[in-house]
């Protein structure tokens, strides 16, 4: 049997199974009829109990909120309610981003009285956020400020806490959907969206490209239905030319994000907009389930693709959970000619019926093709965070390596310069492959953390922060050299402000957030100089220095030359303290290192001044 073969035998579609449960479960419908009972109701929310459960409906008819591309951060204000989601990005190189308008809405029914009554209703209770439309996204930031507040015992919280939308409109960007993955509240949120409903779709595309009076007409139509449900709906509210020309649009944008693709430059760029939490895509042939954001957003194209109604869908998610019952009693075969080579690939068949793309629908085989990716890609955390743990201990002959070309460096130059000035043409060569080697390694870890494939606190676990750390030790200095050598800062600036590589700022910050209980006696005085130089950018503050020496000499203005005097004391004091607590390597000391030659040729710069030597 062929290797593919044997890999999808030994797996199992779950998409169609999890979407049956939650169909056949009393949940869709409830949270339904809630949303319905909050868009007729006049307030921003509802609230009411079943069983031992409370759910809370906020209204899709909200005035003043349009549907725009604006996103602002999600900790705008200094509000503080969304503390968790703030500055927790890996490498912080993202900030958390969510639509303006419905953030402000948010805020200002946080402010209400009705809101702090409904904080302490739902204290340690089972709560439902629900909503539709609009209101779909107003109860995902409930939903996940109350989880933010979880953490903090004097704010009232739900013992158990679920967010259920229909049809809501995208909330925020990638940054948005990592943290809640790294937080791992995924499992927390639903979104449910049919097959040709255009509200989830809609922020994937530039909503410059559309036409004003053609969104503002789509959304006041929608608003009446959603306010006043009895009265009889309008054959639509948009022309068979407006709905073709609509559907072409968002299909366009929704495939080039799916595919990764660029967009024309006649098109501006592609929207910032990412889903988060897990989907349940509906079709009347039943629901399939996907928490994977780019899955999600594949599927949502592939549905999109199989007809061109608009905005019917948006409206019936009622009408549409009653014919998926029905189908699901029915217990349909799947719809094909073809016997499936295997249980995972009649999964695969079973969640396409569900999902209402049939075999010979465009992008038929783009979809089986998603599904069988996502299920491949899914590996667990801890999984992945094994197999790592195996791929540590295989690059350890490159470190290895490295550990000994320092350990046979000149002892006249030392680590640094040897690199630097490349003494030793083959060592050199091979400690140059094997510093590439370990650092597309942890570029790859971080990514996968970034991406929230590994577990949440992996960067606290001992192991990893010990090899993080002894790492960036032990080569971010060949970085330095080699940034030197080929004169990079004369094009772009000094090392530490132009040239660090992202890997090593996460290495600095797990190390400064490591346990220092697991560390004990790390700092204590040492008798003999450290195996690594404690500080790994201490070449770099060397360079800097030796440039500032060639600016002192010759400086005219004396405002600026007492800056760089001062500049150069600050550096002194630093170095004569690492060297006093025998923080660095002894390699530092060698006779001809740059650091020695630079104690030199400060020494003479002081007295050519009259300067009094520091001892």
């Amino acid at each position: 049997m062929e290797e593919g073969k044997e890999e999808e035998h030994s797996m199992f579609e779950s998409s169609y199974l999890l979407g049956a449960l939650l169909a056949s479960s009393p949940l869709l419908t409830q949270a339904w009829s809630q949303c319905m009972r909050a868009n007729a109701g006049g307030s921003s929310f509802t609230l009411e109990r079943y069983d031992e459960t409370v759910y809370v409906a906020f209204s899709g008819v909200q005035t003043g909120v349009p549907v725009t591309h604006s996103l602002v951060p999600i900790g705008s204000g200094g509000h503080g309610l969304f503390s968790p989601l703030v500055g927790g990005e890996v490498g912080g190189s993202e900030p958390v981003l969510v639509q303006a308008a419905i953030l402000h809405v948010f805020l200002a029914l946080f402010r209400t009285n009705e809101f702090q009554m409904l904080a302490t209703e739902i204290k340690n209770k089972a709560v439902i956020f629900t909503g539709h439309s609009i209101g779909g996204a107003l109860a995902s930031l409930a939903a996940l400020h109350f989880l933010c507040s979880s953490s903090c015992s004097s704010y009232p919280s739900p013992s158990a806490l679920f967010c259920i939308t229909f049809g809501s409109p995208l909330l925020g960007n990638e940054a948005l959907s990592r943290a809640v993955q790294r937080e791992r509240w995924c499992g927390n949120f639903c979104h449910v969206v049919a097959r040709h409903d255009v509200v989830p779709r809609l922020l994937l595309c530039p909503l410059n490209l559309l036409s004003p009076q053609l969104v503002i007409h789509l959304l006041q139509s929608w608003q009446l239905l959603l306010q006043c449900p009895q009265v009889a709906r309008p054959t639509s509210a948009l022309s068979d030319q407006e709905k073709a020309e609509l559907h072409a649009l968002i299909s366009m944008h929704i495939d080039a994000a799916a595919t990764e693709q660029e967009i024309s430059a006649a098109t501006q760029q592609r929207s910032p907009y990412w889903p988060f939490g897990n989907y349940a895509l509906c079709s009347v042939e039943g629901v399939v389930c996907f928490d994977d954001p780019l899955v999600v957003v594949r599927m949502l194209h592939s549905t999109f693709m199989t007809g061109s109604s608009i905005e019917e869908e948006h409206l019936s998610y009622g009408d549409l959970f009653g014919k998926i019952l029905e189908n699901l009693l029915l217990k349909k075969r799947i719809a094909t000619e073809e016997v499936p080579e295997s249980n995972f690939g009649a999964g695969i068949s079973l969640a396409l019926e569900a999902s209402g793309i049939g075999n010979q629908d465009m992008g038929a085989l783009r979809a089986r093709q998603c599904l069988k990716m996502s299920k491949r890609m899914g590996c667990s955390p801890g999984l992945i965070s094994a197999s790592l743990a195996i791929k540590l201990g295989k690059i350890t002959p490159w470190r290895a390596q490295i550990e000994w070309y320092k350990a046979s460096c000149d002892d006249d130059m030392g680590y640094y310069d040897s690199f630097k000035l490349r003494k030793f043409p083959k060592k050199d060569s091979k400690t140059n492959m094997n510093r590439h080697r370990l650092a597309k390694f942890w570029d790859d870890l971080i990514d996968m953390l970034q991406n929230s494939q590994l577990p949440h606190d992996f960067h606290e676990r001992g192991k990893w922060v010990n090899a993080a750390q002894f790492y960036k030790l032990l080569v971010e200095p060949l970085d330095i050299a080699e940034y030197y050598r080929v004169q990079m800062h004369k094009k772009k600036g000094h090392y530490l402000t132009h040239g660090r590589e992202r890997r090593y700022q996460v290495f600095d910050r797990w190390w400064r957030d490591r346990k220092k209980d697991s560390y004990e006696g790390e700092n204590s005085k040492r008798s003999k100089f450290a195996g690594l130089t404690q500080d790994s950018c201490f070449w770099a503050k060397v360079e800097m220095a030796k440039e500032w020496l060639e600016d002192a000499r010759t400086e005219s203005d004396h405002v600026e030359l007492a800056q760089t005097l001062e500049k150069l004391k600050g550096f002194e004091s630093y170095a004569k303290q690492m060297v006093e607590g025998k923080e660095v390597s002894i390699d530092v000391l060698a006779p001809r290192s740059s650091y020695t030659l630079w104690v030199e040729e400060w020494k003479d710069l002081q007295l050519n001044l009259g300067l009094q030597i520091a001892p």
